[in-house]
């Protein structure tokens, strides 16, 4: 099997909380390593909304202006599984880093 470390998302979320915003490619293993949350508005508050496979590990939590907010983890995914999210406004950026092992 190859590894590749790849960036699994990188962007502005949509203020959908649903949105998939990486899915599993076929016959791979993805490891979500690490998560970074930035709210690039400065003046006001947002929240954020994150999931792994429909399981929610972020549901509604605040961000600061201009706040940033990183997550270390270490969580498999299997083919065809999803990362979700979303947030009160387009000014929060996800930035999701991980392992694929095809």
């Amino acid at each position: 099997m190859a590894n590749t470390a790849k960036a699994l998302f990188r962007g502005a979320a949509t203020t959908t909380t649903n949105t998939v915003l990486y899915t599993v490619p076929a016959s791979t293993v993805t490891v979500v390593t690490n998560i970074v949350v930035v709210n690039t508005n400065l003046s006001a508050a947002a929240s954020y909304t994150l999931a792994l496979d429909s399981v929610s590990l972020f549901p509604g939590v605040s961000i600061p202006a201009g706040g940033v907010v990183t997550i270390d983890v270490k969580q498999a995914l299997a083919t065809t599984k999803t990362i979700t999210g979303g947030a009160s406004a387009t000014t929060v950026n996800f930035h999701i880093s991980g392992m694929e092992s095809a």
